[in-house]
């Protein structure tokens, strides 16, 4: 069985295109908060902040893919930022918009 050939631009596209709709949808509002249980109102608020932070990574991603789409376009892909070596074939398989090497992303992790 032969492999298909990874194609960075078609997983990037297709993850921009998920982040995109899923940033449009929004986030809903919460009903009235009404007297009655307080496990009813703390997990409506623990939703609302949860979809607040999902919100956010999403949007971070969004950020980390367009950036992945202007490095194909500019011939930088697949070279990492902060040393200038080639990132695995491996991690960009699993995260085509990873901009650093796994050792590099370990120091930028750590706040490096």
């Amino acid at each position: 069985m032969s492999e298909i050939p990874f194609d960075p631009r078609a997983a990037l596209v297709a993850e921009r295109d998920r982040l995109r709709a899923e940033l449009a949808e929004g986030i809903v509002a919460p009903d009235p908060m009404t007297y009655g249980s307080q496990a009813a109102a703390a997990t409506q608020v623990f939703e609302q902040q949860r979809d607040l932070a999902l919100r956010e990574r999403n949007e971070h991603q969004l950020v980390a893919v367009e950036a992945a789409l202007r490095r194909l376009d500019d011939g930088t892909f697949g070279t990492c930022a902060r040393c200038g070596k080639p990132i695995a074939s491996e991690r960009l398989a699993a995260l085509p918009w990873a901009a650093h090497c796994i050792d590099c992303q370990r120091i930028v992790g750590r706040g490096g």
